[in-house]
């Protein structure tokens, strides 16, 4: 897959370019774009936006409304379709807004108002989720109360930035301190999209209540007790994607509001097709699970890789399977293919690792196998 940094492109710089050259009075584009671009090959995604953004504040009037009105003047003409195109010679959109966010939360922290109503319009192009946060940490509440009506905005892409906009450990973007100890003034936002139309918007604020679980498992195992009650498919899916760490962990509040209790079973068989994996190809295993109740059961089977690190230590990984209903006697089989290859988020060692399941937030089995690495 082609990295991230590139959608940050040098035909970007020079379609940016463009735009200003026609908007900016005295625009040097020749040097906007010399500034830029003997940089750019060298740097990561952040970076290039970040040198973007300041080579671009340089060019831009210092008076705010000035320097706001022509950033809004470069946003796409077509929000309903810019989302997921590339700035055109019709505005800047899609990943071209990195940059631009971060102008306005460079400039607009003492103008709440104007920021706000900027950063509405360029979330309907991309997302202005990590722009909204400085703003965020200077004065929560002041923020919080331009957002609030949003939650009933006919744009989705404005109903989901009040809600990842303000999660307290967003991914890529500035940790939410004040929220991070006390998420008790974004829920009920989260309460207002719940039931949003648009699956986008709900899998936002599953996500959300993911980060909060971090910190406060209590407060979501409540909450997912209290949205479970007379909940549609689609709630009940939000509320299971917001509780899956507590429930990879075995967390019991969170057990319990989903009605599962201790599993009851006997793991009659954990089996590994090949002892030996090549790096490259799958692991291939199979389970046996015969229930020991004497009544109906509920479970929720995850399986975990207990992967080699660089010190030659173990760490597990618990990584989703699936639900299942057991009756009294039965024995359910299944079997699984995790492939082993090439990811930019793990690096892989060679040697012993292991594989067991996760039932219910119980462990049961273990059984190693070897990797053996295309060098080995």
């Amino acid at each position: 897959m082609e990295p991230f940094k590139n959608k940050i492109s040098p035909e970007f710089v020079q379609c940016l370019a463009g735009h200003l050259e026609r908007r900016v009075d005295g625009f040097q584009k020749t040097a906007f774009e010399k500034e830029i671009l003997g940089e750019l090959h060298q740097l990561e995604l952040k970076q290039r936006a970040r040198l973007i953004a300041d080579v671009t504040t340089k060019h831009l009037p210092e008076k705010l409304e000035s320097r706001f009105s022509i950033l809004r003047s470069l946003l796409h003409s077509d929000p309903e379709n810019a989302i997921d195109r590339d700035s055109d010679e019709h505005g800047i959109c899609g990943w071209g807004m990195m940059p631009l966010g971060m102008i306005v939360s460079d400039s607009g922290l003492n103008d709440f108002a104007a920021s706000f109503d900027l950063m509405k319009e360029m979330t309907m192009r991309a997302t202005a989720e990590f722009d909204v946060r400085p703003f965020l940490a200077k004065d929560q509440e002041k923020a919080l109360s331009i957002m609030k009506p949003w939650t009933q905005d006919p744009n989705v892409h404005v109903r989901r930035l009040v809600s990842e906009g303000t999660r307290p450990r967003l991914p890529w973007g500035m940790r939410l301190h004040r929220l991070i100890e006390d998420p008790s003034s974004t829920v009920p936002l989260l309460e207002a999209l719940k039931d949003d139309r648009e699956e986008y918007v709900r899998r936002s604020v599953a996500n959300h209540l993911n980060d909060i679980a971090k910190d406060h498992p209590a407060l979501v195992s409540d909450i997912a007790a209290n949205w479970l009650r007379n909940a549609t498919p689609q709630r009940e899916k939000l509320v299971r994607h917001a509780c899956r760490s507590l429930i990879k962990n075995g967390y019991e509040p969170a057990l319990r509001a989903f009605g599962l209790n201790a599993p009851e079973i006997h793991l009659a068989d954990l089996s590994i097709e090949r002892e030996q994996v090549r790096f490259g190809s799958s692991l291939s295993f199979s389970v046996a699970l015969k229930s020991t109740a004497t009544r109906s059961q509920d479970l929720i089977i995850d399986y975990v890789l207990h992967f080699r690190k660089a010190n030659g230590k173990l760490a597990p990984k618990v990584f989703k399977w699936t639900k299942a209903t057991l009756e009294p006697g039965t024995v359910h089989r299944l079997s699984r293919f995790h492939p082993i290859r090439p990811i930019t988020t793990r690096t892989y060692y060679g040697g012993t690792q292991a594989v067991s399941l996760r039932i219910n937030g119980q462990d049961f089995g273990y059984r190693e196998f070897d990797l053996q690495m295309a060098d080995s």
